[in-house]
């Protein structure tokens, strides 16, 4: 099991058993859309994330991006990384139909897709490793990545080649490469895009 000291949000409690099975780690559902009206746990999350920081782990569909919005505005104090898993096609096992999108959520992604949502979210980092710069909107504007023509185009090219849900805004692009990779690094490969 890997350890991790911030706590980990999810949506719901099979997401919480299938990480339970890979992180030595406090894992904290929300119950979906449950926690628009769930005050004691949000009150919980807001301790958490003061004393020992959030990882949101959501799926990578509408209703995730929802509930991630959600806890992001309503979470001002403390420390809240993002950690992104790729949108995968099928149905959970559980399951009689696939979701209303077709695509898998935590409990269903591959365990090495969640160990490196986790570990390149910027919560866990290797002592050693020297952390690239900071990556601003302004410089994806600069990459045609946001605010100009095909932009949007652009950058759901680019979250498909990095693996990451594609309605990923471009403000949470740049949550998710600060600190990963340099602004070099993203140039290059939208070059090659």
């Amino acid at each position: 099991m890997i350890p991790v000291s911030q706590a980990i949000v999810v949506e719901g409690r099979y997401d919480k058993n299938r990480l339970s099975q890979i992180f030595d780690a406090l894992i904290v559902p929300v119950n979906g859309f449950g926690i628009f009206k769930d005050a004691a746990t949000l009150s919980l999350l807001r301790r958490l994330a003061v004393e020992r920081g959030l990882i949101i782990l959501t799926d990578s569909d509408g209703a995730g991006l929802v509930i991630r919005n959600f806890l992001c505005s309503a979470i001002a104090e403390g420390q809240v990384y993002h950690a992104y898993v790729g949108e995968y096609r099928g149905k959970e096992k559980r399951k009689a139909a696939p979701s209303k999108e077709g695509l898998l959520g935590v409990e269903g992604v591959p365990e090495e897709e969640i160990i490196h949502a986790v570990a390149t979210c910027g919560a866990v980092r290797e002592p050693v490793r020297e952390t690239p710069e900071r990556i601003t909107t302004n410089d994806l504007y600069f990459l045609g990545l946001a605010g100009g023509e095909n932009s949007a185009e652009k950058r759901k090219k680019l979250l498909r080649r990095l693996g990451l849900p594609q309605n990923l805004s471009a403000g949470a692009l740049c949550r998710y490469l600060s600190g990963l990779v340099s602004i070099e690094q993203i140039a290059e490969i939208v070059k090659e895009l």
